[in-house]
Formats: C-alpha cells, structure tokens, sequence
C-alpha cells in the first residue's frame, strides 16, 4: 500500500486526511454525509490510487460510510477509539484534538501499524437484516424496562396493589388492568364478578383465579395520597401504559421476525443446536457472531471480542488480572445469559458453574467463566459448520458415561 486514509466519522461531516508511504500529507479535506458527498468523497479517493490498492482507517466497523466505502472496494481497517487515543501522545504532548488531526493520526497509524490491524469485512445480507431486527429489539427491550421500571416505582408510591396483582406490570393483562383502573378510587367498587368479566375479556391465561387476584389486590398496603395526588399521578399511569402498551406489541411482532430469521439464516442451525440457546438468544449471538469465518483468529480472539477472557496486566512480579471492558458488549450480555441458561439443561455446564463457584467466584464471574469454556466449543462448531453434539463434546463425555453407567 502506497496511500493511507484517515477518516474522523461524524454525523454531518467526516474529516478525512491522506498520507503517503512516508508520512506526507497529500491532501486533508471535509465531506458532508450526503449521497453527494459520499459521492465525492470516492472520486477524491481514486485519483490517487485503485480502490483495492488503498486502505482506509476509521473509527467504527459498520454504518452508511463503512458500506459505501466496501461497495466501492477500498479497504477498511476500523481502528478501536482506545487506540486513538493512545496514540494521540505520539503526536502531540499537549494531546489536543480535533477532526483533522485525527484524521491525519488515523491515516498515519495505519500506515505504521497496519500490519497489526484486520480490515473490515463485509456480512452477508441475510446477516445485516438479522443484525438490525435484534439491535433494534434489544433497544426497545431497554425502552420498555426503563418504562416498566418507572411505572411500578410509581404504583408503589400511591397504589401498591396494581403493581403486585399480576406477575408482570408491563404484561399485556397489567397494562389492560391499569387502563381501565387508573386509581384506587376507580377500583373501589371492583368485586369478584366484575373482575372475572375483565379476565374474559381480555383472555387472561393466567393460572390465578378472580378470586385470587382480587385478593393479592386488597393484600396490598394502602396508598396515602391525597385524592388530588392520586388523580394527577392516575394521569401519569394512563400516560405511561398508552406508550408501553404499543411498544409491548411492536416487540412481540419483532421477536417473532427475528425468531423466522435466525430460523432461516445459513448458520442458524448451529447456535441454535445448543443447550437452552433458543431462538432469541441464538439470533443475539449470532448477530454480533457475524458469517465471516476470518474474522477471528481463533476461540481466544473470540473469546476477547465476547468480553469473557480476562485481561493480564504483567510487569515484574507484580501480575494483575481484570475484567475486561473493552469488547463488544451486546455479544457479552448474549453469550453470559445463553451460558447461564446452560447449566440449567447441560450438566457438564453445570460442572464447571459449580466448580466455578467452589473456588470462591461470584455468580457473574462463574457465568463467565462458563462462557468462556462454551466459547471454544461454538468455534469449532462454527468453523466446522455443524451443529454441536454432546457425543462429540470431549469435556462433557465423562459426564455421559457417568450418567449412563447411574441409569
């Protein structure tokens, strides 16, 4: 490579410098993020060099910018923004920053260290549209437990029997419940019958009857707002329940989306094959997993990706081992909660929980350390694109035969 890009990413402008073999600045310049823009930005680039024949550093892995420049067959290096930073001291003592200049520390970085860089691969398609249905799940899932949260902190302050008579404030059945009920006052004369038509109605499949619920309802402490207070914060839980009741909807209608997708995807059947993974959970991995087999060199790269290896800090004789921050953290909370839910159908996942815990490890810790045993098995099985089979599964083999031989 003979011409080396930096681009400093930004919502409206990208700054973008190019340096040579030898450290020059052949040009520095702005681009706005637009279809024209973008547009110039590739004619800028090409007059220097093929598009194969450049690399491109930048601070993000995927976007509009990313996909353009890949389309367009340059080659993308995403550069983590802990690096940057470190680097910054290379450059200036003052570590004063701005677009430009780390543009140009992008672009001169990469061609000092770029040997040490992986360039950006492109996903398949069908995992770009799996990808999108569950980040944008995952987040509406945040929406709606900060809502949820909200709503029961406001029920236990003046009505704490709303919040406790089904097993879920934000369950479809709730929300019904305190859209019609908005206030102790508007449930004063709620009797058995009356109680029983609403479950009806609302096709409650809930293994509580009326009677039980009406119950758990009155079991409750008595608010002691006054009826001013109570109306005011009735009209805050009308508010509350209108918003969460559609976004309650909408996540169901993605959850089933995302369960056909990962269903259909070519690697679906891999993730999937594993103990208590199922569908929502597997189509988490395997988004942030990706198709691209070269992506990772091995399971300890993987493993590090995952947040699930621990970092060493060495110096002398002093050694320190953390936890790990820098990774990515949706594939961390995916592959923590599926190894979680392992142990409960694995019992060589359980094994290794409990020895986990016997050596004095907290339940987080345990869990990760879980992962990261799972983790070398769904690499093999990813590069070998074969779903796991607990005969094959040598650590889980004397477990087997053990419980055979109890049988």
């Amino acid at each position: 490579m003979k011409w080396f890009v930096g681009i400093d990413w930004a919502h409206e402008e990208h700054a973008v410098c190019v340096v040579d073999q030898v450290g020059r600045v052949r040009w520095r310049g702005k681009v706005a993020h637009s279809a024209t823009g973008l547009e110039g930005l590739r004619r800028e680039l090409a007059r220097f060099a093929a598009p194969g024949q450049m690399q491109v550093a930048i601070e993000r892995p995927s976007g509009l910018l990313v996909d353009t420049l890949l389309e367009a067959g340059f080659v993308v290096v995403a550069v983590h923004p802990n690096m940057l930073k470190a680097c910054r001291s290379r450059y200036s003592t003052s570590q004063a920053k701005s677009d430009p200049g780390d543009a140009y520390i992008l672009a001169d970085m990469l061609r000092t260290d770029g040997h040490r860089l992986e360039p950006v691969r492109p996903l398949s398609d069908e995992t770009k549209a799996l990808r999108a249905m569950v980040r944008t799940r995952d987040d509406l899932v945040a929406e709606r437990v900060a809502l949820a949260n909200q709503l029961r902190a406001l029920l236990e302050g003046f009505w704490p029997g709303a919040a406790v008579i089904f097993a879920d404030v934000d369950s479809p059945i709730a929300l019904a419940f305190l859209d019609a009920y908005q206030t102790p006052k508007h449930a004063a004369h709620l009797g058995e019958k009356r109680l029983a038509a609403f479950l009806a109605r609302h096709s409650y499949c809930g293994r509580r009857s009326a009677g039980e619920l009406l119950a758990r309802l009155r079991a409750a402490p008595s608010g002691l707002a006054g009826e001013a207070e109570a109306e005011a914060k009735g009209v805050v839980v009308r508010a509350l329940v209108a918003v969460l009741k559609p976004l309650v909807a909408e996540i169901a209608v993605l959850s089933a989306a995302v369960e056909h997708a990962v269903a259909a995807h070519t690697d679906g059947a891999i993730v999937t094959s594993f103990p208590r993974a199922g569908r929502i959970n597997a189509a988490q991995i395997l988004a942030e997993l990706g198709d691209e087999r070269a992506r990772f060199l091995d399971d300890d790269h993987l493993a590090a990706e995952a947040g699930v290896a621990p970092v060493t800090k060495e110096s002398g004789k002093q050694r320190f081992v953390g936890f790990r921050y820098a990774c990515n953290k949706r594939l961390r909370a995916a592959v923590t909660c599926w190894a979680d839910n392992s142990r409960h159908g694995s019992a060589w996942a359980a094994d290794v929980y409990r020895r986990a815990r016997a050596r004095g490890c907290d339940h987080p810790h345990a869990v990760r350390i879980l992962a990261r045993a799972w983790i070398r098995v769904l690499w093999r099985c990813w590069q070998d694109r074969k779903p796991y089979d607990p005969a094959l599964h040598g650590g889980a083999q004397p477990l087997l035969r053990a419980r055979k031989e109890a049988a």
